[in-house]
């Protein structure tokens, strides 16, 4: 449910704000997700749901905060307010791990130490001593003692202490026994205990960090809950109606729209939608806002080709192995927010989910970040100067393998060596794929046809491209463009009507560079 704004005037935009007092009693737009809420708490006690960052997580766990500690002005006109028993309110406990430097040994236990005093201090509980599990123990028992009711335990970003450490293993490994130990409370007070929420960007797996906390309903996956988190394009005409006079809602749902936890619509992500209302620019707003080093990192050590990152896929089980030793990439770039599941499959029983880019922020963003790391800074300039949607434009062939060719000439021996993507052909591949992406053209990378797929497949202006790439020796071959026209490639776009270019590249292994640039027009 939505709170209608009926046309209304503008009201304030909610960026950064994450205290549903604040918004609720200061005029900000709100997206009422108290249904959601109200499902929880009519059907189980302890939940855990992972989305990722600026998604609107700690806005929730306040909200939830401020149902159980029985603020009822906040809550008028919301969907629960007439569900819920306002004479009953509940403790709450709450921690949130949003902030600290949990890279450095021994700051979790200090941070939590100082959290666990101040909620003693409200509470009026004297200060405890002895070990953090031991204290959130005790705590939870005085709350109940003293309430006469049972608590309502939420904890905001669990796991940030384990992700801010993967740089230093050692330090990450310790961080995750130390939360296991401290989880595993909640289990054993579930007597005291009227409601749990856990939230994250990450899904760790229950083996190592909540074996001892295995009665959690996991939500993260639940299509009921698909929206519990972001707007839908629903929200948006009605919440949000005052905001949209100029926004072309067609690039609104290009640039931000697509992120998909199994529910019937897609959401946007709402920090992106926040400042497109601001700044009434398309724009990476969310990219922005974090660095994906440690993913760019990872993709490239791990060999794995730009334009393989739309067609990968995996099992639920296999989106969920994530662990400081052991994380699948297709988990690192799902719980993250780089890649969003767009369909599924039922294999016997077996469901397998296919991911690709939410949107064009993620896809145009991601592809500048990945050409950072596999071109030297002379390549990269070229890169981010090219012409190429004039090239395209006026069809210049002759121009783009010119540009290509002045890209990799600019690209040394040692580089090569540094960034060999499983092999030559899969580096020059996703340096070619990556920087079409990066200047936002319409790309499917291993596009299907019944005889195979092509390399990769760009509209653009009425048009269409089909790419083959080859790796060769010193002289071509000239397989890359005749492999197109036997397949077939380009037959299901012939019959659209529409120009269709073959566009065959060969790589030179010894020279590093491009040995053939054959094009042909489908006749």
């Amino acid at each position: 449910m939505s709170i209608p704004d009926n046309g209304a005037a503008k009201r304030r935009l909610p960026i950064g704000i994450q205290t549903f007092q604040e918004v609720r009693g200061e005029g900000y737009y709100y997206v009422d997700k108290t249904a959601h809420i109200q499902r929880m708490t009519d059907g189980g006690k302890h939940y855990f749901l992972s989305r990722p960052r600026r998604f609107g997580k700690s806005l929730l766990l306040d909200t939830i905060k401020e149902l159980f500690e029985g603020s009822e002005e906040l809550f008028r006109g919301l969907a629960i307010h007439d569900q819920w028993d306002w004479g009953r309110p509940h403790p709450v406990l709450r921690l949130d791990f949003g902030g600290g430097d949990f890279e450095q040994p021994g700051w979790l236990s200090e941070d939590l130490t100082l959290q666990l005093e101040a909620i003693e201090r409200s509470a009026g509980i004297a200060v405890g001593s002895g070990s953090a599990p031991a204290r959130f123990r005790r705590l939870i028992a005085e709350l109940r003692e003293r309430s006469g009711r049972r608590v309502a335990v939420l904890v905001d970003e669990y796991d940030k202490p384990i992700l801010d450490a993967l740089g230093t293993p050692e330090v990450a490994r310790a961080n995750r026994s130390f939360l296991r130990g401290l989880y595993s409370v909640i289990k054993s007070c579930d007597a005291h205990i009227e409601f749990t929420l856990l939230t994250g960007v990450s899904k760790f797996a229950k083996v190592s960090i909540f074996s001892g906390l295995n009665n959690l309903t996991d939500i993260t996956l639940d299509p009921a809950y698909s929206a519990i988190c972001g707007y839908t394009e629903r929200d948006l005409d009605e919440v949000f109606a005052p905001e949209l006079p100029g926004l072309d809602r067609g690039e609104v749902r290009r640039w931000y729209n697509g992120y998909s936890w199994l529910g019937a619509e897609k959401v946007y992500n709402p920090f992106d939608i926040l400042l497109l209302f601001r700044q009434r620019k398309f724009k990476a707003h969310w990219f922005e806002t974090g660095s994906p080093k440690f993913l760019i990192d990872t993709l490239l050590r791990r060999g794995v080709p730009t334009p393989d990152l739309e067609g990968m896929t995996g099992s639920e089980a296999l989106l969920s192995a994530f662990d400081v030793d052991e994380m699948s990439v297709e988990a690192l770039l799902f719980q993250t927010g780089y890649l969003t599941i767009v369909g599924e499959e039922d294999r016997g029983g077996r469901i397998r989910y296919r991911l690709g880019y939410p949107n064009q922020e993620v896809r145009q963003s991601l592809n500048e970040r990945l050409l950072v790391a596999l071109l030297p800074d002379a390549a990269r300039r070229r890169a981010d100067d090219a012409p190429l949607r004039e090239l395209l434009a006026a069809n210049d062939f002759a121009g783009l393998e010119a540009f290509l060719r002045s890209l990799f000439a600019g690209v040394p021996h040692q580089w090569h060596a540094k960034n060999d993507i499983a092999n030559y052909e899969g580096y020059y591949a996703s340096v070619v794929y990556s920087c079409f992406a990066a200047h936002g053209f319409d790309l499917i990378p291993e596009d299907s046809s019944s005889a195979g797929r092509a390399d990769m497949v760009v509209r653009f202006n009425g048009g269409v491209y089909v790419f083959e790439f080859k790796s060769v020796g010193k002289e071509s071959s000239g397989r890359a463009l005749a492999q197109i026209k036997e397949k077939g490639y380009a037959n299901k776009y012939r019959r659209l009507g529409r120009p269709v270019h073959l566009i065959g590249v060969e790589f030179s292994r010894e020279d590093r560079n491009i040995a053939a640039f054959e094009v042909a027009r489908a006749a």
